[in-house]
């Protein structure tokens, strides 16, 4: 028992670290030198096509073991894919384009904060004075982190515009784990994260098909790699290992080592891509970190 908890806190770490490192391999796959830097969505569907045995193979899997689904079911996986992980995700990698990886996962993180908020307008759950702080938090180091990268940067534009992509898809992705609780209680955890990935796989590669001809493909080979690096360390793995992490140690704990994530990507900025780390920047994300703990908390004696 003792060595399966121990594996569950190891299990959640390597989740923090594989989420907390896409912003960081998007912005390395941005910089490879060409004479056209690859697109948003070009990077989305290369992550995808990566990706997509492995998700294939466990929806295929977890199908064969249960019942079919019913028209209700696949129009809320349908639509719940297309909320969490391609509207997100390509929200996320355009507002990539404009700001810091370390700015990219703060505002990215105010997810559960925004889950409350959604909870109370559509779902007339009272937001209680814990959740208000949190709210507090959260914002209040934002803006701390925004400020920062508003003082080191000389495209000031630009930081707002990216600002926005990122909280739109920190939205997005709010209102995917809104409606998500009820399908994994219905589908299981493996069964529905595979399908809502499949799901968002052919969305991202309508997107491409419309937007971009099939040579935006022809990319140079460290973008190949850094696309199955994202597939597989930023995707795969940490959902797995989340996962497995939530069996072990319950999704309490789970939740609260993911609150690592900002450090983790403001210290992967620094060393990886020369991002410049502040006084206001640390204390930012900080603020944050005690945001989203104090929801996890609120939220765990329901």
């Amino acid at each position: 028992m003792k060595h399966s908890h121990s594996a569950g806190l190891w299990l959640a770490v390597l989740a923090a670290a594989g989420f907390s490192f896409k912003a960081i391999l998007v912005k390395l796959a941005y910089a490879v030198p060409q004479l056209v830097p690859v697109e948003a969505v070009t990077l989305l569907a290369l992550r995808m096509v990566f990706a997509l045995p492995v998700f294939l193979w466990v929806g295929l899997r977890e199908s064969r073991r249960s019942p079919p689904l019913g028209s209700g079911q696949w129009l809320a996986v349908g639509a719940l894919g297309l909320l969490g992980y391609y509207g997100a995700s390509i929200l996320d990698f355009i507002g990539l384009r404009y700001i810091s990886a370390g700015l990219e996962r703060l505002i990215l993180f105010t997810y559960p904060t925004l889950t409350l908020l959604i909870g109370a307008l559509w779902f007339d759950r009272p937001i209680r004075r814990r959740e208000w702080a949190a709210l507090l938090l959260c914002y209040l180091g934002i803006a701390f982190a925004f400020f920062h990268d508003l003082n080191v940067s000389t495209e000031q534009r630009a930081i707002w515009i990216g600002a926005a992509f990122v909280f739109g898809s920190s939205f997005s992705y709010a209102f995917y784990l809104s409606g998500s609780a009820r399908m994994i209680g219905a589908l299981g955890t493996a069964r529905f994260t595979a399908l809502a990935m499949l799901v968002s796989t052919l969305a991202t590669f309508a997107h491409f098909l419309a937007t971009e001809p099939l040579t935006a493909l022809q990319q140079p080979w460290s973008v190949y790699v850094l696309g199955a690096a994202m597939a597989l360390f930023s995707t795969v793995i940490p959902v797995f290992a989340q996962g497995a992490a939530i069996r072990r140690i319950g999704s309490g704990p789970a939740a609260l080592i993911g609150t690592l994530g900002p450090m983790l990507t403001i210290l992967f900025g620094w060393w990886l891509l020369d991002e410049a780390i502040s006084t206001a920047q640390i204390a930012g994300a900080a603020l944050v970190v005690a945001g989203v703990i104090l929801v996890g908390r609120g939220s765990g004696k329901h």
